[in-house]
Order: C-alpha cells, then sequence, then structure tokens
C-alpha cells in the first residue's frame, strides 16, 4: 500500500519537508495551485509524483496532461480523450483512475456503476494513457462496518474490470476519517492530508 500526502492549501515548504521525510507523492485538489507548486518545487521535479485529486475541467486539461503524473478523477470520456490527445509525446503516460459515484449522491462527481466498465475500457484503450485503477469519495459514515461498504463494493467492481482483462493495480480510497476502513477493503493507495499535515486553515 501507498500513501498519497494530500498537499491541498499547504505551502511548498510543506511539501518540501514532507519529502525531506521520505514522501514522494502529494495529491492536489485545484489546478491552479498545483501547478504553482509543480513549479516552486521544480528542484525536486524528478524525485516527486504529482497527483491531481478530483473532477478535471475541459478547459484545465491540456495544463494536467502536460505537469501532472496521475490524475484521479477522470469520469467522462471527453475528459480522457482530451487528456490522450494533449499529454505530450514526451512524457511517460499519464496514470488515470477512474473516479466512481460509489454513494449515488447527486452532488458528487464519478461514473455510475452501470457506465463504468464501457468507460473503464474506453480509457484504456487510449494512447498517451494508463488506466491503473478506480477512485471514490464515499459520503462520511460514522461507524467502521458502514465506512466498509462503499470500499467493499469499489473493489469488487475493480476486481470485475481485472476478470475482463484490465491490467489495473490501484485503489485509491480511504483519506483520513476511514483509513481503516479502506485498508480493510484492499486499498492500494490511500490519500491522506489532515493526519499528516494537520488541519486546514
Amino acid at each position: 500500500m501507498r500513501l498519497l500526502a494530500v498537499s491541498k492549501t499547504c505551502p511548498g515548504s510543506a511539501v518540501r519537508a514532507a519529502h525531506a521525510a521520505g514522501q514522494a507523492a502529494f495529491g492536489e485538489n485545484y489546478v491552479q495551485e498545483g501547478l504553482a507548486k509543480i513549479d516552486e518545487l521544480s528542484d525536486l521535479r524528478p524525485a516527486l509524483a504529482w497527483h491531481l485529486i478530483g473532477p478535471v475541467q475541459s478547459n484545465k486539461t491540456r495544463a494536467v496532461a502536460e505537469a501532472f503524473d496521475w490524475v484521479h478523477g477522470v469520469d467522462r470520456l471527453k475528459i480522457a480523450q482530451r487528456l490522450s490527445e494533449q499529454r505530450p509525446a514526451g512524457l511517460p503516460a499519464l496514470n488515470i483512475c477512474l473516479q466512481v459515484n460509489v454513494s449515488g449522491e447527486a452532488s458528487k462527481s464519478g461514473v455510475g456503476w452501470g457506465e463504468l466498465p464501457a468507460l473503464a475500457h474506453a480509457v484504456a484503450a487510449l494512447p498517451g494513457l494508463r488506466l491503473r485503477g478506480l477512485m471514490s469519495i464515499p459520503e462520511p459514515a460514522a461507524d467502521l462496518a458502514a465506512q466498509r461498504a462503499p470500499h467493499r463494493a469499489l473493489r469488487e467492481a475493480f476486481e470485475r474490470l481485472q476478470a475482463e482483462g484490465l491490467a489495473l493495480d490501484t485503489l485509491s480510497m480511504g483519506m483520513s476519517a476511514d483509513l481503516e476502513a479502506a485498508v480493510l477493503e484492499g486499498a492500494t493507495l490511500v490519500r491522506i492530508g489532515t493526519a499528516i499535515f494537520g488541519a486546514r486553515g
């Protein structure tokens, strides 16, 4: 299991300190903030992996394709196609996790369960991208059993896609509040911010 340190709203100095302590993967929620941090820490660029978490707007795909290593919030083929077309030829494939709306919340981004298989196979076929797996942001739940249920559903969908021939290796699920539930259900990448950097101001 890998740790993704969610550094949104944290200064570049905090990322630098975390890297000095051994952390290499950092997650940003906002494109402009992430781009500024990538630029500020350009001296560390070969040693860091930058992940964009959350939905990507069409007008931001070029900047994302050119600067980030991973995108966790893809839930539409149109966005994936734009990222594929705009990924510079000299860079490695852009790693993609499809965001699944596991709780069915109208306010949440993410592809629905029924549309997931077709989207996954279509994205996996695009040049310049590498479909790595699935991610989710479930609605908060108070107890461990309730927290585990959406993570279990995501893992089962992940396993079905693997059985259909997709070479997936990443289950991006779990944050500071539901870390234990995500780990118990097989998370391979956990997104931790508050527990590393403290509460946001």
